[in-house]
């Protein structure tokens, strides 16, 4: 990306790609079912960042209860929720800022600073639902954390590593844009 410089068509677009990435990981986070799921038989138990679902029996219906109702369940669902909000807002921000013509490098930076903010706010909902789940919800038998809570896991490190790149773009301004001349290393015999 920094050999053809941002000039380059088909590398302009990968920062806001790679976001547009993470806002499906999030989307996808946020309405699966996959939070928690029973290991072993019998499989009686999931949960979602929304509610949590028993059954007596495998062959049972499912019983689903709020997490709504617990204020760890408010306050996981709310800051995951607000670091989504803010990862959307960087992945407008970043296809605004990429369809320039000439990219305004101050306002990258601010990007990869509201990616950061949004980092912690997913991290923080990511930690405050293990902790408090386990500790306030009755579980039977061997249960994991499955799927939907990887895919929010992933949606923070997107967030981080973005963050990164997206700060550390405004240091090589000069490369990108074509301004310095190349050195070659090369002597002469």
């Amino acid at each position: 990306m920094v050999k053809y410089g941002l000039d380059y068509t088909r590398c302009r677009w990968i920062l806001p790609l790679l976001l547009g990435i993470g806002v499906i990981f999030g989307i996808i986070a946020l309405a699966g079912r996959g939070w928690l799921e029973s290991q072993t038989l019998p499989y009686v138990h999931r949960a979602s960042l929304w509610e949590s679902c028993t059954r007596s029996d495998e062959d049972g219906q499912w019983n689903c209860e709020s997490l709504m109702g617990y204020a760890w369940g408010r306050a996981a669902a709310a800051t995951y929720l607000v670091g989504f909000i803010l990862l959307v807002i960087c992945f407008a921000l970043a296809i605004i800022a990429f369809a320039i013509d000439t990219l305004r490098f101050n306002f990258i930076r601010g990007i990869g600073g509201l990616l950061f903010v949004a980092a912690v706010f997913s991290i923080m909902g990511l930690v405050i639902y293990p902790v408090k789940f386990s500790t306030e919800i009755p579980l039977q038998g061997i249960n994991m954390f499955s799927w939907a809570y990887g895919f929010g896991w992933t949606t923070a490190i997107m967030e981080i590593c973005l963050g990164f790149f997206f700060c550390c773009l405004p240091n090589y301004e000069d490369q990108i844009l074509g301004n310095v001349k190349p050195t070659y290393f090369y002597s002469s015999p």
